[in-house]
Formats: C-alpha cells, sequence, structure tokens
C-alpha cells in the first residue's frame, strides 16, 4: 500500500480519515478475485467473528465457517461446553443449513420460539427422521400457541436429495416456486435444509475446512490460571486457531504465557492481542504469535478511550503492526472499528490478512441470545463489551463474592445495548454478501485478484470529514 503523491500524514488515521483511488485495472469481475487469507487460519473470505460472548456462538460459528470465515469462541464459555460446541461445528454439512426440527405434537408456541434462531426461516416437522411437513412463519400467524404443528404445517413437500448440486438443486426450487426445501439421505431422513439463497452461496463461496473436510473454528484463551491447560485442552477438543487474548497485550504475563503455550508445539496457528504498536507486534511475535491481533479501543462496546485515553486510530495501528509482522514472516489480524464494508477493504490494504467484527454481527439472527422486540415493534438482540460489567461477572462466576465485587468496581465497556435486526438483512450471511461484494469491487478497481496484490497495489489518500461526508449515499432528496 503507499499514498498518493505529496506530504505523508502528520497524525494517525482511523478508517473514515482516508480513501482509495482506482489504478489501471486487469481484473474484469468480481469473481475473478481470490480473498483467500496466508496467515494459516484457512479463511477463504477474510472475516474473524470477535470472541465476544453475545456474538460468537455454535450457529454463528458453523454459518461463517460455511462461508469461509471463522468464529472465535469466548474464553469465559466453559471447557465442556466449548468441546460439545467444537464437536457439533465439525459435524455440521459443508452445503446444506442445520434444520430446526419438530415433533407433530410439539405447539406452535415452540415452533415460534426456534423459528428466529435460523435465518432460513422455516422448521421441518419430523417422524422417525423423516420429514412429513414444514412450518414457517405465516404457517404461524394468529394460530393458537397451544395447538399442535401437526395441525398447521404444510403437507406438500419438495425435497432435495443429498448430493444434488448446488445449481441442480437451484433450478428444482426454481422449477417449484418454493423459497425452500428439506434435504433427505438415500433412506430418507433429514440431512438438512437448503434455500435458493443457500444454493447460489454455495457456488460463490468455499468453506473454511480442516485437513478432514470439517469447518474450522477458533477459541479463546486468557492469560490467567493454568493457560497451559487450558490452551492444550482446547486443542484437543479439536479448536483449530487458538487465540490468546487480553485487553493490553503488551505486557509481561502476556508473554509469558505465550512462550508457555508455543512450547507446548500444539500444531496450530497462535494468535495474540491486543497491541496497537510496532514495538508490541515484535514483542508478541518473539513470544511465539503467529497472527497479531491489533486494536485498542476502536469496537463499538469498547469505552477505553474514553475511560483511559489509551488506544490508537485503528488504520495506522494495523499499517504499521502489519508491516512490522510482515517483515518477520507474521501476520495481523485488524480488530475492531469496521462499521462499513470499505472498512474490511481498507484494513486488508493497511495489511491485515483477516479482519475481526463484532457488533457489526451481534444483531443477526445467528448471534447468541433471544430476539427481543421493543416498543416500537423493531427486533433487536442484546450485546455487550467483553471489559464491561456484565461481561466480568460472567468471567468471575466461580470466584468469592468479595473477589467479584472488588472487580466489579472497575470495567471499561458497554453491558447492555441493542443491536437492531435490520429485516432486509436479517442473517450474518446478509452481511457477509455485503461485506465481500464490496471487498471484492476494492480489488477490481486496484487491479488486484489476491489479497496480497491488493497490499502492493492499493493507493491511499487522506480526506476531511467533508470529503467521507460527501461519499455517503442520501435516502433522501435534499
Amino acid at each position: 500500500m503507499r499514498f498518493l503523491p505529496g506530504p505523508a500524514p502528520a497524525y494517525d488515521l482511523t478508517y473514515d480519515d482516508v480513501f482509495m483511488v482506482p489504478s489501471r485495472s486487469e481484473v474484469t469481475s468480481r469473481f475473478d478475485v481470490d480473498l483467500s487469507s496466508a496467515d494459516g487460519t484457512g479463511t477463504t473470505i477474510p472475516l474473524v467473528v470477535a470472541n465476544m460472548t453475545a456474538i460468537a456462538g455454535r450457529r454463528m460459528a458453523e454459518t461463517v465457517a460455511r462461508r469461509g470465515g471463522l468464529v472465535v469462541i469466548p474464553q469465559d464459555i466453559p471447557q465442556p461446553v466449548v468441546s460439545d460446541v467444537v464437536r457439533w461445528v465439525k459435524s455440521r454439512h459443508l452445503v446444506f443449513d442445520t434444520p430446526i426440527m419438530l415433533r407433530p405434537e410439539q405447539t406452535v408456541g415452540e415452533a415460534i420460539v426456534l423459528l428466529t434462531k435460523r435465518a432460513h426461516g422455516a422448521a421441518v416437522v419430523v417422524d422417525d427422521g423423516r420429514p412429513i411437513g414444514l412450518v414457517t412463519e405465516a404457517d404461524l400467524a394468529r394460530v393458537d400457541r397451544f395447538a399442535q404443528v401437526s395441525t398447521v404445517m404444510s403437507v406438500q413437500l419438495s425435497t432435495l436429495t443429498d448430493g444434488t448440486s448446488p445449481e441442480a438443486a437451484y433450478d428444482a426450487l426454481a422449477s417449484a416456486r418454493h423459497r425452500l426445501a428439506p434435504v433427505v439421505g438415500t433412506d430418507g431422513r433429514l440431512v438438512g435444509i437448503l434455500t435458493r439463497q443457500g444454493a447460489l452461496r454455495a457456488t460463490v463461496y468455499r468453506p473454511n475446512t480442516d485437513a478432514d473436510g470439517r469447518l474450522r473454528i477458533a477459541a479463546a484463551v486468557g492469560i490467567n490460571g493454568d493457560v497451559p491447560g487450558k490452551a492444550q485442552a482446547l486443542v484437543e477438543a479439536g479448536v483449530d486457531v487458538l487465540v490468546m487474548d487480553t485487553a493490553h497485550g503488551h505486557q509481561a504475563k502476556m508473554l509469558d504465557a505465550l512462550r508457555t503455550v508455543r512450547a507446548l508445539g500444539l500444531g496450530v496457528p497462535i494468535a495474540a492481542g491486543n497491541v496497537v504498536t510496532a514495538d508490541g507486534t515484535r514483542d508478541l511475535i518473539a513470544a511465539g504469535a503467529d497472527i497479531v491481533k491489533v486494536g485498542v479501543g476502536p469496537g463499538a462496546m469498547c469505552t477505553t478511550r474514553m475511560m483511559t485515553a489509551v488506544g490508537r486510530p485503528q488504520f495506522s495501528a494495523v499499517l504499521e503492526c502489519a508491516s512490522t509482522a510482515s517483515e518477520l514472516g507474521k501476520h495481523v489480524w485488524a480488530d475492531g472499528g469496521v462499521r462499513h464494508p470499505r472498512d474490511v477493504a481498507l484494513a486488508l490494504a493497511a495489511g491485515a490478512s483477516n479482519v475481526m467484527v463484532g457488533s457489526w454481527f451481534a444483531g443477526t439472527l445467528e448471534s447468541p441470545g433471544d430476539l427481543f422486540t421493543d416498543e416500537n415493534g423493531r427486533s433487536y438482540k442484546e450485546s455487550f463489551g467483553m471489559a464491561s460489567a456484565r461481561a466480568v461477572a460472567n468471567r468471575t462466576a466461580a470466584e468469592t463474592s468479595f473477589d467479584r465485587a472488588r472487580k466489579a468496581l472497575y470495567e471499561e465497556g458497554i453491558s447492555h445495548a441493542r443491536m437492531y435486526v435490520d429485516p432486509a438483512r436479517p442473517s450474518v450471511e446478509d452481511l457477509i454478501d455485503s461485506i465481500t461484494a464490496g471487498v471484492r469491487s476494492s480489488f477490481t478497481y486496484a487491479g488486484a485478484s489476491t489479497v496480497a496484490e491488493f497490499v502492493e497495489r492499493a493507493v491511499v489518500g487522506v480526506q476531511s470529514m467533508a470529503g467521507f461526508a460527501e461519499g455517503r449515499p442520501l435516502h433522501t432528496s435534499w
């Protein structure tokens, strides 16, 4: 990446402060762009879901990995639960979504609650594992909640057979004028569900898979307690990437823990952070990090900069840390601060191998937690920062009441935030479509077909806030 000719900026820059200019390009189509990373995580799109309890769960992990990204399970999830999540994610199909299954005698009320857990918005009624009906939100509207789903389900089913190509599946759904269909094996038992959009996406994205062809998943570990024991247990459970995570990554305790874990020879990439300087990047890499997490304070749920004055504008932090990591043959993840697809492209231009997304994905149907409705009828999910009082309370649940009360005196983060679900883009897959469309287009403007070429060819300029405002679309006339 290079800046436009002129004096170098005399101050640090956020994503809003910069823009890209087009270059001569031989790349004519977005589909000619390869977004795969080279950092050992296997991602085929440069997106990593941040290890936040309100965002990173098993549904998110399955869905994002199927589209080529990676999800990091938070460090405050109990080890047995993490093992179950890893086992579950690695057993998921690479093309078909996991169906919501109901028995005929289950109630409409139960179905209504479950339908919000999946973006495809349908549940398959099964008998002895075989689909006998389908229920959607339309079928359940204005129906007694205590009625059995067998009384309202649609029985005119079209099914797809496991092994059907995505193209053939799309054609079959389009011909039948169906939005989705259950997928069955040769024995007639349900193995998944596929929508028309899902069939299209299966031809556009490549799943992030391990050596055995299973979806990949990452998990975080802190720097307190039995760190090597926790790290060993996570890898034995099947975790593909280990993330050593603390708010202040450039500290002796992190470096000691990182050296100890690296000495175990676990055989998986180790990411560590967070830092925002070249010195921090060098020290983490010297201690054993393959990937350095960059970002202090840019996250939507984070109050660190306002509370402590500590942090750094994210574009400059990523640019400096990525340059240092590249010199040492390692990589960085840009963690936080992205609000638009352009920000992801700019992070990649600055040298990041992947971009971590948190709050942007919180308001999707795949994020953990229940779906709420506000006083105006808008759907939302609750989100919170991982240094907030709410997160600290979860993380210290096993400690004494006195110790928990002491730690609760200090917090950096928002404990309750409403992340509204966009009716037009309710799924994380919808957001992934939007992000990757923008990023792929950025590559074509730069004349780059790979991430490495993009870093070399991107040309960036510095703009005023008026310049940033000029680029924003207007949804009403002036």
